[in-house]
């Protein structure tokens, strides 16, 4: 019933316009922010409804100058800004400053070489060295090369965006971590832990006992090393995510790009640590011989299923954690959109708007933990499956 609501909820989110002025003043905004580092790039990926928040506190409050304009503001588009990568991370703002990182920027351009930067120099600018942010167009959101005759181009871009610097955070305090525990039990082998060592320990011993030891059987230990790694590093970073403040609020896992990784990790190992049996199984199936020769439709079917697999651990962990971020910013959206229905409308929204967030951020944490534990489940059962005995 709750998500039937949510969906609704949504779904009027998804289709109701705001005031005129308001849209107009906010493509205003938008316009002058994108031609720093990009609409698209989202300025602040932060789930945290501070960021969503003073955005749209400062479109409203715009709304009430002597621009004006006709359309609605389109909320999937102001989402999706949201969700996307960055070049620079703001840490905070109130609504006139913005206190904002800049990440450094690494260029190779086949006409001028390396160019490294920090992506403020693009800040307020038309161009820095023949760079630009891109407004439009299929490279929108990225740093393009302005050509001789005024064309866009892409240069090899090994920028570290803002994705790639909270995943580099998340990597570092998650070491420190593991090793703060691994020496906890090395000086003290033998005691009974407590705190948060002992819940540690507790999760650990659940994930291998529960989910790595019966579904690879008597290599368990061989592999035990690198699903814990996977299950907590999702887990790590999607309880980061959550966080409203610096180094929180990225949107790791709900990356594409860094699910496939992750997903293109879990199918080397699968693939190059198979055994004799996986592979005839998969090359040479057990079936009658004329559904596998001179036509190979069950090695067909075989390679299929075997790319798939990845394919869907990549897609289960992106949805969820995007639609969970997209859920949470469509609900805080709802109080801006209805400002312009009366106070009574705008009131109860506001109060449903805050009630439905919490609940979605609590429900978030289940998620979080639900999706390292499924993304590290079904890559030891593809294991298991293909440690195939004679």
């Amino acid at each position: 019933m709750q998500q039937k609501i949510v969906a609704l909820l949504l779904l009027l989110l998804l289709s109701s316009p705001v005031s005129p002025q308001a849209e107009n003043s906010a493509r205003g905004n938008r316009t002058q922010t994108n031609s720093v580092l990009g609409a698209s790039t989202e300025r602040s990926n932060m789930t945290a409804t501070e960021s969503i928040v003073t955005e749209a506190a400062v479109t409203e409050g715009a709304a009430d100058g002597d621009n004006g304009g006709d359309g609605g503001l389109n909320i999937r588009t102001f989402i999706l800004d949201h969700l996307a990568d960055s070049y620079e991370w703001q840490i905070m703002s109130d609504g006139k400053r913005d206190l904002t990182l800049s990440l450094p920027v690494i260029l190779y351009s086949k006409n001028s070489g390396w160019h490294i930067f920090l992506s403020s120099r693009l800040r307020d600018v038309a161009d820095y060295k023949g760079f630009r942010v891109a407004t439009d167009g299929n490279y929108k959101g990225k740093i393009v090369e302005i050509g001789t005759n005024g064309t866009e181009s892409r240069p090899l871009d090994l920028s570290l965006t803002k994705n790639a610097a909270a995943l580099l955070i998340a990597s570092a305090l998650l070491i420190l971590l593991v090793m703060g525990i691994a020496r906890s039990f090395k000086r003290e082998p033998l005691e009974g832990k407590k705190g948060f060592v002992g819940m540690m320990e507790m999760l650990i011993a659940s994930i291998y006992d529960d989910v790595i030891e019966p579904s690879i059987g008597q290599d368990a230990r061989k592999y035990a090393p690198y699903l814990l790694t996977l299950f907590f590093f999702i887990f790590f970073n999607n309880l980061l995510g959550l966080v409203p403040f610096f180094p929180g609020g990225a949107n790791v896992t709900g990356n594409i790009a860094v699910t496939l990784v992750l997903a293109l990790a879990t199918f080397l190992v699968i693939n190059l640590t198979g055994t004799k049996g996986y592979y005839k199984e998969l090359f040479w199936p057990d079936v009658p011989t004329w559904l596998k020769a001179p036509i190979p439709f069950m090695q067909a079917i075989e390679i299929i299923g075997t790319i798939t697999k990845p394919f869907s651990l990549m897609i289960r962990l992106f949805a969820n954690i995007m639609a969970g971020h997209s859920i949470v910013i469509g609900l805080t959206m709802l109080i801006f959109i209805t400002m312009s229905m009366g106070t009574a409308i705008n009131a109860s929204m506001t109060v449903v708007s805050v009630l439905f967030s919490i609940f979605i951020n609590f429900l978030e944490l289940l998620i979080a933990f639900i999706q390292a534990y499924v993304f590290t489940l079904l890559s030891a059962v593809f294991i298991g499956q293909a440690r195939v005995r004679a």
